[in-house]
């Protein structure tokens, strides 16, 4: 029961956060939609710091697994896995539903070095980059540090166009960059 009750604020919490953004979501409007007391809010997550770090965690583990299922071909040479990953990344941006990556908002919102959002937030980055360049690595890519940043660069101002303006072609025009790149680099 005491899972549940977590999960069950974390996702009022999260849906919150992704719809209004995470500093105009106050804990008073997370405990009213909620339809909890604050003080259960604070039995499971000490503090709105503990709640957004739940939050993004959250996110980042769900994302992963939305890409593994997107790209789950195991004969794949490894160019063809980048271009996969890059691809799954950039059909979920597409997707309706895609409301920004929560790690590029908590950042936006929490620009203080220092502050763990911040930090998380630059995890979840730096694991999308770290991942493409091991993928390139393994393609023998001589450049894969450089490529991965390129890449990243590509999926988030992807990710930014499309959120600010639907429709955009921002993701179909992402996906031929990427490519681009992905063969330019071999």
């Amino acid at each position: 029961m005491a899972t549940q009750m977590r999960e069950y604020i974390l996702g009022v919490a999260s849906e919150l956060f992704s719809s209004r953004g995470i500093n105009a979501t106050s804990v008073d409007t997370i405990v009213a939609e909620a339809g909890v007391a604050k003080v259960t809010l604070y039995k499971y997550f000490k503090s709105k710091e503990q709640l957004i770090l739940a939050y993004l965690r959250q996110y980042d583990e769900k994302l992963w697994l939305k890409l593994a299922e997107r790209s789950t071909r195991t004969d794949a040479r490894p160019t063809e896995k980048i271009s996969e990953l890059v691809n799954a990344v950039l059909d979920w941006i597409a997707d309706p539903e895609f409301k920004g990556f929560a790690f590029m908002k908590a950042v936006v919102e929490f620009p203080q070095l220092e502050n763990p959002v911040h930090q998380s937030s630059l995890e979840f980055a730096q694991t999308l980059r770290n991942t493409l360049a091991q993928i390139a690595h393994e393609a023998g890519i001589k450049n894969a540090e450089s490529l991965a940043l390129q890449l990243s660069m590509v999926i988030e101002g992807a990710a930014i166009t499309e959120n600010m303006q639907r429709g955009s072609g921002a993701v179909r025009h992402a996906k031929d960059m990427a490519k681009i790149l992905v063969e330019s680099a071999k």
